[in-house]
C-alpha cells in the first residue's frame, strides 16, 4: 500500500465503502418488506425521517467530538456501536420475531453512528490528501453513498439466495471488515489527533455552535449552506418517493434494477468528479449541476415508465457527486481547520434537517394531497392529470415535478446571489503549514 495521505485514504475510504454497501443491501431489503407489509408511502418514509432526525440531533455532538477526540476512535467506536444494532436485527429475524416497530430505532441508532463516522471522515480527509487532489479526493468519497443506492441489484440475488437473516449477516460481518482496514491503517498523527484536544474548554453551548460561528465569520458560507439544505430537501423528498413511485407499475426485482442504474449514474459522478476535481470556481459547479439535477428529477412525472426512470435516475444521480464534493471542498478550505469537525457537522445539519423536512413532506404530500387530486376523479385529473396522467403514482410523479423545479430555481438563485459568486475568493484557511501531517503514522 502507498505510504503517503493518499494511500492511506484510499485505504479507510476502501473500508468504509464495504460497510456502506452492506448496510445498503439491508437497508433496501427492509424497506422493501416495510411498504409491502404496510402498504405505505407514509410509513415508508418514516425510515428515513428517523434516521434524517437522528442525524440532525447527534451532529453537533459528532462536530465536537471531531475537533476534540481522536479520529480514529470516533470511526472505530461508530462501527462498533452500528455492528451491535446489526446484530439485535440479525437476532430479530432468525427468531422469527421481525415487526416494523423494529426497525425504527435500528435505523436511528445506526444513522446515529453514521454521523460519527462522516463527520470524522470528512475532518481527516483535507488533513491527509494534499490540495490540488482534494475536489477529487472528495469526488471519490461520494461513491460510499452511490454504493449504497446501487446496492438493491445485488440484495435481490441475495436474498433468493440467503434470504433476509442472511443478507443482514453479510451486512454484520463488512462491519468487521471496515474496523480490521481503520485499525491496520497507519494515519498520520495531525490527521487524527485534533488540535484542540488539549484545548481549554469553552463550555457546552460555545462547543456546540462552534461551528456556526466559524461558518458566519466567512461571508458566503452561511449561503452555501442554506443552499445545500434546500437542495437536499428537494433531493430528499425524490429519495424517499422514488420507490413507491416505481411500485406502482412494476414489481420488486425491476425495482432492484431501476436502482442498480441510479446508482451506476451515481458512481459515474463520483468517477468523473475523481478524474476531474471539478471546476476551478468550485460554486460552478455547484450551481450547474444543480439545473441539471432539476431537469433530470422535473422529467420523471412524464409516464409510469420503468425505462424512463431507467434514464432519468441515472442523469440526476450522477450530479449528485459533483455538487457535494464541490461544496465540501469549498467548506474544507474556507474554514480554519480548528473547528473544521463542528463546520462539518454543521453542514452535515444542513443537508440532513433538508432531508427530515422533505421526508417528512413527502408522504403525506403523496397519500393525503396530490394522490387524490390525481386520482381518475380527483381535483387536478382534467388539467395537470391530462398531461401526467391519473392513477396510482401520479400524485408522486407530480412532487418530482415540482421538486425538479424547485432546484432550477436554486440554481437561478445561486447565479444571482453575490454573496455565493465570490465564495471562491475568500481565502484558504489549509495552508501547507496547518495541514501538513506528522511522518509518523499513529499505531495501527
Amino acid at each position: 500500500m502507498r505510504g503517503d495521505g493518499i494511500g492511506r485514504f484510499l485505504a479507510i475510504g476502501a473500508g468504509q465503502l464495504v460497510s456502506v454497501a452492506g448496510t445498503g443491501i439491508t437497508g433496501f431489503v427492509l424497506g422493501v418488506w416495510v411498504f409491502q407489509v404496510t402498504g405505505s408511502a407514509t410509513r415508508f418514509g418514516l425510515i428515513m425521517l428517523l434516521e434524517a432526525v437522528a442525524a440532525i440531533a447527534v451532529a453537533p455532538l459528532a462536530g465536537m467530538a471531531a475537533d476534540r477526540v481522536d479520529r480514529r476512535a470516533i470511526l472505530l467506536v461508530s462501527d462498533v456501536v452500528a455492528a451491535a444494532a446489526t446484530a439485535v436485527l440479525l437476532t430479530l429475524v432468525r427468531q422469527g420475531e421481525l415487526d416494523v416497530w423494529h426497525v425504527y430505532p435500528i435505523a436511528a441508532i445506526t444513522a446515529m453512528c453514521a454521523t460519527f463516522r462522516v463527520v470524522a471522515f470528512t475532518t481527516v480527509l483535507p488533513l491527509l490528501v494534499p490540495e490540488r487532489h482534494l475536489g477529487r479526493a472528495n469526488g471519490l468519497a461520494q461513491a460510499q453513498p452511490a454504493v449504497q443506492i446501487a446496492a438493491p441489484l445485488a440484495a435481490g440475488g441475495l436474498l433468493a439466495v440467503v434470504h433476509l437473516s442472511g443478507v443482514v449477516l453479510i451486512d454484520l460481518c463488512t462491519y468487521a471488515v471496515a474496523l480490521a482496514i481503520t485499525l491496520l491503517v497507519g494515519l498520520p498523527e495531525k490527521a487524527v489527533v485534533p488540535s484542540r484536544a488539549g484545548a481549554p474548554g469553552e463550555g457546552a453551548l460555545a462547543e456546540l455552535t462552534g461551528g456556526l460561528r466559524e461558518l458566519r465569520r466567512r461571508p458566503g458560507l452561511p449561503h452555501l449552506l442554506l443552499l445545500l439544505g434546500a437542495f437536499h430537501l428537494a433531493a430528499g423528498m425524490a429519495g424517499v418517493l422514488v420507490q413507491p413511485l416505481i411500485l406502482t407499475f412494476t414489481d420488486p426485482s425491476t425495482l432492484g434494477v431501476l436502482m442498480f442504474a441510479g446508482g451506476a449514474g451515481m458512481i459515474a459522478g463520483s468517477a468523473v468528479m475523481t478524474a476531474w476535481g471539478g471546476p476551478d470556481r468550485r460554486i460552478t459547479g455547484v450551481r450547474a449541476f444543480l439545473a441539471i439535477a432539476g431537469i433530470a428529477l422535473a422529467l420523471h412525472s412524464l409516464a409510469p415508465s420503468a425505462l424512463l426512470i431507467g434514464v432519468l435516475a441515472p442523469a440526476f444521480l450522477f450530479t449528485l457527486p459533483i455538487i457535494t464534493g464541490s461544496a465540501m471542498s469549498l467548506l474544507q478550505t474556507k474554514v480554519d481547520p480548528s473547528a473544521l469537525g463542528r463546520a462539518m457537522a454543521s453542514a452535515r445539519i444542513a443537508a440532513q434537517g433538508g432531508t427530515a423536512i422533505g421526508f417528512a413532506a413527502a408522504g403525506p404530500l403523496a397519500d393525503l394531497v396530490f394522490g387524490p387530486m390525481l386520482q381518475p376523479d380527483g381535483a387536478l385529473a382534467d388539467t395537470v392529470g391530462a398531461v401526467i396522467g391519473v392513477g396510482d403514482g401520479r400524485g408522486i410523479a407530480l412532487i418530482f415535478a415540482g421538486t425538479g423545479a424547485a432546484l432550477v430555481a436554486l440554481a437561478a438563485w445561486a447565479t444571482a446571489s453575490p454573496a455565493l459568486r465570490a465564495v471562491d475568493d475568500l481565502p484558504d484557511l489549509l495552508t501547507t503549514d496547518k495541514r501538513e501531517a506528522d511522518a509518523r503514522p499513529t499505531p495501527g
